[in-house]
């Protein structure tokens, strides 16, 4: 039976509506990819999934008992506190009073102040509320998600990276353990490592989801049912991402057929009744009603979106060389970001650019482009450098203006190609039409502000192009063409990004922050790095003394099966896992206790320590338990 679904559902604003007649259904075991071009409704219809919007018309449905979580698109800027206070809103009214309750148990800690009577008796009335309610039930549920998750439970969620907000908020939407799940960009963010991490995650441990993505080796991977939004209507692949691909092309190549053959079935009876006096006398009257059905069932089909057509203003070509930089070291807060980074950039390269969150990528890019001085060593430019910028924060778009405004500052024409260009007709290229020319930049779709500053940096003349985090956002078809774009480009080309397939698609070559500040270049794309890097330890990669390195002869893989201790502990694992996290449930209960703090400071440490060294063993105890699942799957 169907978990949740819609009837007859349309919704929309203006015009034709952007969701028309949806009939769906989701069973269990369903990982649904949806897909669509941006704007086309794909996380409009998420939101009416989990009720956040109503229909227009029709019913959403669910049957009884069924529950539902989501993790938007766009992180909320209203959370605050710890990871913990964020993820127990998972489990809604119950989960923040437990949230307040550790917070006022974390004021208590501190010396006593004028506030400590207040205090105290908010501890006892939210005490008294979670015990009425159940809400102590709460505590293990949400500390198996937090180790599960990885995840800092006293991490303030505010100082967090945007990459790891999405994890805690990942998180939250996990740890009720609903039904089903929906998850708008999920990889938004997140690092190579990350992504795959989600993508074990998912295929192991969520049952039942729809998602919407960009990222096209994640949907490969997890999803085993297509839904497609087109033209406001919904058509279903019961297949993965590559069949769906082939099915659609034929069935795009059949509608196009189809279309010709009404197209010149109705241009024949437009013919027909314009033939004149003669005609009209003779005519068949239901012939005439066949034609007014005709031009009515034309003027209602819903063209298909064309596709964006990408072109970039080149500029006088560069230099042979580009970029040169030696000896390059930076260094924040007394880590070493950069150690010893040299390197040549020459005209038409395409480089990518791999790496963590945080671990440098974006200081890199500002000190290859001269933006930021190194702490030591030096970068030199070629002759006639001319750049545009693609800024992941969209920072060169301004939200208070329309759409038009943010790419002619004012003026009806641009100039490009050294030709005078209307800037409706420009962005037309762009699948802007006239009426969202005019929209506020605000109300436009993550992908839509990304494909209008693509646009915007498009009709600056340019031989070098940086691109950092250009694919969030972008729809599947949209990041085809770019990815051509790029690769007939004749300039030279900086892309970070943590979207596998485009970057084996477009780079050339990669440099990779591998840790502890180094920084290394390879030939080829992801996949060549991913079979190019050295293995951990200098033994394994066959590293002579001398420093030479040999290449390993290539060894057949063996799917190794589970031992027999290891089969044992297979089964024994969820039975430990369950006494620890009863332990752990017990000693966050004797630590609420209100006359805990006022105990020997020997006890108290003591059970923090226990705490600390449970929850250790439980996070382990959940890797083990993964390890031992993937080898027996295999």
């Amino acid at each position: 039976m169907a978990l949740i679904g819609m009837r007859d559902v349309c919704w929309g604003f203006g015009g034709a509506p952007l969701l028309e007649n949806i009939n769906l259904q989701i069973e269990k075991g369903q990982r649904i990819g949806l897909l669509g071009r941006n704007g086309v409704g794909k996380s409009s219809l998420l939101k009416l999934l989990s009720k956040d919007m109503r229909p227009d018309s029709g019913e959403v449905w669910r049957s009884q008992g069924v529950t539902v979580a989501e993790l938007r698109q766009d992180v909320p800027g209203d959370f605050g506190g710890t990871v913990f206070d964020v993820v127990a809103l998972g489990f809604g009214a119950k989960g923040k009073t437990l949230a307040k309750y550790r917070q006022v148990c974390a004021r208590l800690a501190l010396p006593a102040n004028k506030e400590s009577e207040n205090l105290n008796k908010k501890h006892d009335a939210l005490q008294h509320e979670l015990v009425a309610d159940g809400g102590w039930d709460l505590m293990p549920a949400i500390e198996n998600v937090l180790s599960r998750n990885r995840l800092e439970a006293e991490a303030g969620f505010a100082q967090l990276s945007a990459g790891m907000k999405r994890r805690v908020l990942f998180a939250k939407a996990l740890v009720s353990k609903p039904d089903l799940l929906l998850l708008d960009e999920p990889t938004n963010h997140l690092d190579i490592d990350a992504i795959i991490w989600m993508e074990d995650f998912i295929r192991q441990q969520v049952t039942t989801l729809v998602f919407v993505t960009h990222d096209r080796l994640f949907l490969k991977k997890v999803a085993n049912r297509i839904v497609e939004i087109d033209r406001g209507r919904l058509t279903v692949y019961d297949c993965n991402y590559d069949t769906y691909l082939k099915r659609r092309d034929d069935a795009l190549n059949t509608e196009t057929r189809q279309n010709g053959l009404f197209d010149k079935k109705l241009a024949k009876e437009e013919g027909w009744i314009r033939q004149g006096i003669k005609a009209r006398r003779t005519r068949n009257e239901g012939r005439v009603r066949a034609l007014v059905r005709l031009r009515e069932a034309y003027r209602a089909r819903r063209k298909k979106l064309g596709s964006v057509r990408l072109q970039v203003q080149e500029a006088e070509k560069s230099g042979r060389l580009v970029i040169e930089a030696q000896g390059v070291c930076q260094s924040y807060n007394g880590a070493m970001l950069i150690k010893d980074f040299s390197g040549l950039i020459m005209r038409g390269d395409k480089v990518g650019i791999i790496g963590p969150n945080g671990v440098g990528k974006t200081t890199l890019l500002k000190l290859l482009l001269k933006q930021q001085a190194p702490d030591s060593g030096h970068v030199r430019h070629g002759t006639h450098f001319e750049m545009v910028y693609f800024d992941q924060l969209r920072a060169q778009l301004d939200e208070q203006k329309t759409v038009s405004e943010n790419i002619a500052e004012g003026n009806d024409y641009i100039i490009f190609n050294g030709q005078k260009r209307h800037v409706i007709s420009y962005l037309k290229d762009f699948l802007f039409s006239a009426e969202r020319c005019r929209t506020p930049l605000q109300v436009l779709s993550g992908g839509e502000k990304n494909r209008l500053l693509l646009a915007k940096l498009f009709t600056r003349p340019a031989n070098v192009m940086v691109l950092d985090e250009p694919t969030n956002d972008l729809d599947v078809e949209t990041l085809a063409l770019l990815e051509e774009m790029l690769f007939d480009y004749q300039g030279t080309l900086l892309l970070v990004s943590h979207d596998r397939s485009f970057l084996n698609n477009v780079v050339t070559s990669t440099i990779v922050f591998e840790g502890y500040g180094q920084v290394v270049a390879y030939a080829g794309g992801y996949d060549d790095w991913v079979a190019q890097r050295p293995v951990e330890t200098k033994v394994a990669a066959g590293v002579k003394k001398s420093g030479a390195q040999k290449t390993p002869k290539p060894k057949k893989k063996v799917p190794r099966k589970l031992g027999f201790n290891e089969k044992n502990e297979l089964i024994d694992l969820p039975k430990t896992i369950e006494t620890l996290e009863a332990e752990q449930g017990e000693l966050y209960a004797a630590m609420s206790e209100p006359l805990f703090y006022q105990k020997k400071k020997e006890t108290i440490s003591a059970t923090k320590a226990r705490l600390d060294e449970v929850t250790k063993t439980i996070e382990i105890a959940y890797a083990r338990w993964e390890t031992l699942e993937k080898i027996a799957n295999n």
